[in-house]
């Protein structure tokens, strides 16, 4: 029973993880200008376009985030609104060196002149446990290293309030780096066929204990 059951779940789970990549898909299908509309008003996963200035003196380097089984970083800028918001740029993946003393170059040049961004809506990766939060140090250096820190957290260390959810920016859009974006967690695909796995162990189980039963019962005749 137990197998059925833990079948009927995964695949309750790649329905739900269907839908997150239909959303995905139907957020690409236009760019909506926000203008002074905080990125919390619009849909997740739509694609937007905004106006501001980034700031290359208060970037984060999000640890624990792996590309291809390749450990490293998402680099998170900040984009100063004309509205005054700040939000996060997710200017996308960079490798892990091998040492911690040796962080990736993300350096940007300071420029007084506004740029248009045009990215996703998203939200914070989240590693589901408290123990994987390493919220970034006051006295550590720029870009602070971080691992699934709160938005909270990293207002505090730019030192103004940032909006609830993130951007990830175009992979076609400059300045970025590897931007492979699509929902988080596994694909339907997995959960589905972790359901298939789950209910051939049930049917096994059901077979073998119908064998088990009939030569039990042969022996006692």
């Amino acid at each position: 029973m137990a197998f059925f059951l833990l079948g009927r779940w995964q695949w309750h789970r790649g329905d739900l993880r269907q839908a997150e990549w239909d959303k995905f898909s139907a957020g690409a299908e236009r760019v909506v200008p926000l203008g002074s509309t905080g990125v919390d008003q619009a849909p997740r996963f739509q694609r937007v376009s905004l106006l501001g200035h980034l700031d290359p003196d208060h970037q984060f380097l999000l640890d624990n985030r792996s590309y291809h089984g390749r450990a490293g970083f998402e680099v998170l800028t900040p984009l100063q609104r004309p509205n005054g918001r700040e939000v996060l740029i997710d200017r996308g993946w960079v490798p892990f060196s091998g040492l911690r003393d040796h962080l990736p170059a993300v350096a940007l040049k300071s420029s007084s002149d506004p740029v248009s961004i045009v990215g996703r809506i998203a939200d914070l990766p989240s590693p589901g446990l408290a123990s994987g939060r390493a919220p970034p140090l006051p006295q550590a250096p720029w870009p602070k290293v971080t691992a699934f820190p709160s938005m909270s957290q990293l207002s505090v260390a730019v030192g103004a309030p940032l909006e609830p959810r993130i951007v990830l920016l175009d992979p076609q859009e400059a300045d970025g780096y590897v931007r492979d974006w699509h929902p988080p967690g596994l694909e339907p695909i997995r959960h589905w066929s972790y359901a298939v796995q789950w209910w051939s162990f049930g049917v096994l189980a059901l077979a073998l204990w119908l064998v088990l039963s009939s030569r039990r019962r042969t022996g006692n005749e």
